[in-house]
């Protein structure tokens, strides 16, 4: 007979049902909090959760119960757009986008041909992505099979619900970086057959961007999507308008950047194209129309000087807009960070990022957008138990500032512009503890 794994956390729980709008306060229904709560955790799944006095009184006995009062759980963070093979070459001096590829991203990616460095990164990049209390990230390998197969692996070990894909390039980059068009593409459909739907695995599908792969590499990329339609696809678009000048001249037959992308059946509801920056509202229409989402890097186009995101326009055109950190473009894997450079982008542009968008938003907003939010991204009966500790009061600072705070609201602020990883007190993921603060790692099995 199978033993149940099963147990109680006692903590403030916070997640969300349904987007929560952009006024000060969340509209109503939106939030599910409890002030004392109770989560019941059994068999990797969330079985219950309610205020702890009311669940309390119906566990049946012998159920471990964990006090984490003054914590507060939240589902675990998402990043929609992240390049684990950047990991090392984060904070390198600032170029911007095109230059940053050739000086840093390609000489960096060659390494990944070697399968023990890939098997070392990845292992490097998941426990990283722990300590911030991300749980799931969609990423981008290098274009090497190897990279793929090492980070499906390390994650599949740890239990993690992940989404990944092998970069497709058959131009313009250094030629250990690209492959002929064929080749890439059946180098993708093995790496399918290998790890797509095993167990909380998932994969994308990856061109790079538009100017390194040929017409017949995206149209190729865009069969493979319209014949198996539980894939996903990422790639990026409009981060830079150097890129952009550069697209027009590759591919005259595209009245835009976009039409590059839908010309070869590459938009879709399992589409995220990362920055979008440089956009117009008819071009957020098109995504719109077709389910897409735009993966929204502050910190990433703040460091690169790629522009200021209109993330109103996006909501205008409704269109689906997510978190991601984009390292190593981006400065800092925490979902927190990117909440607090969102904040910022938006308060130059006049539509600052309230607490209540910026944790829906890293939680079931990029779930729902990823096509992920039937099993993660909310604290409810049945969702994977995937979740994060959250400490308030982790530095002398920080409990300083929420000791003064008189709402969920102020705090979830506070959180937002003056966490990090030490606001991390753990993070859980498959209903296991994978991480904890006071502590290495935990190892996986």
């Amino acid at each position: 007979m199978t033993k149940t794994d099963s147990r109680v956390l006692r903590a403030e729980l916070l997640s969300f049902d349904a987007d929560p709008g952009e006024a000060d306060s969340p509209v109503p229904g939106s939030v599910r909090h409890y002030p004392d709560g109770a989560l019941w955790v059994e068999n990797g799944r969330i079985r219950a959760l309610d205020d702890y006095a009311s669940l309390a009184s119906r566990l049946p006995e012998g159920v471990e119960i964990f006090d984490y009062r003054g914590k507060l759980i939240t589902p675990g963070f998402i990043d929609s757009h992240v390049h684990y093979v950047q990991l090392e070459i984060m904070a390198s001096w600032g170029r911007q986008l095109l230059d940053w590829l050739n000086d840093y991203t390609f000489p960096e990616e060659l390494k990944f041909a070697n399968r023990e460095h890939a098997e070392a990164l990845s292992e490097a990049f998941l426990d990283e992505m722990l300590r911030v209390g991300t749980t799931t990230a969609q990423v981008f390998c290098s274009s090497h099979a190897t990279s793929v197969d090492a980070f499906f692996a390390a994650s599949h070990r740890r239990g993690l619900c992940m989404l990944a894909g092998k970069v497709l390039m058959d131009r313009h980059a250094p030629e250990e970086l690209t492959d002929d068009t064929l080749g890439g593409i059946r180098d993708s459909e093995r790496l399918i057959a290998d790890w797509h739907g095993k167990r909380r695995l998932g994969y994308s599908l990856t061109p790079r961007f538009a100017p390194t792969s040929t017409r017949a590499q995206l149209d190729a990329t865009g069969a493979i999507l319209r014949n198996d339609p539980s894939l996903w696809l990422q790639t990026h678009l409009a981060e830079n308008t150097g890129e952009l000048d550069w697209v027009a001249a590759l591919f005259p037959g595209s009245r835009d950047y976009l039409e590059v992308y839908e010309q070869s059946g590459l938009v879709g509801p399992r589409s995220t194209f990362a920055h979008g920056i440089h956009l117009d509202q008819a071009m957020r229409g098109r995504l719109a129309e077709r389910g897409a989402n735009l993966a929204f890097c502050p910190s990433s186009n703040l460091f690169l000087g790629s522009g200021l995101f209109d993330r109103k326009a996006a909501r205008e055109a409704g269109l689906n807009v997510t978190y991601a950190s984009d390292v190593g473009g981006g400065t800092d894997l925490s979902g927190l960070a990117t909440l607090k450079a969102a904040y910022q982008v938006g308060q130059l542009r006049g539509q600052p990022l309230t607490a209540w968008q910026g944790f829906y938003g890293l939680t079931l907003g990029n779930a729902r957008a990823l096509s992920l939010d039937d099993r993660i991204g909310r604290l409810a009966p049945g969702m994977d138990a995937d979740f994060v500790i959250l400490d308030p009061a982790a530095t002398p600072l920080l409990a300083r500032r929420t000791a003064r705070c008189r709402s969920l609201g102020e705090t979830l602020f506070a959180l937002m512009m003056m966490g990090d990883d030490r606001s991390v007190a753990e993070t859980w993921a498959a209903g296991r503890c994978q991480h904890r603060r006071d502590h290495q790692p935990i190892a996986s099995g």
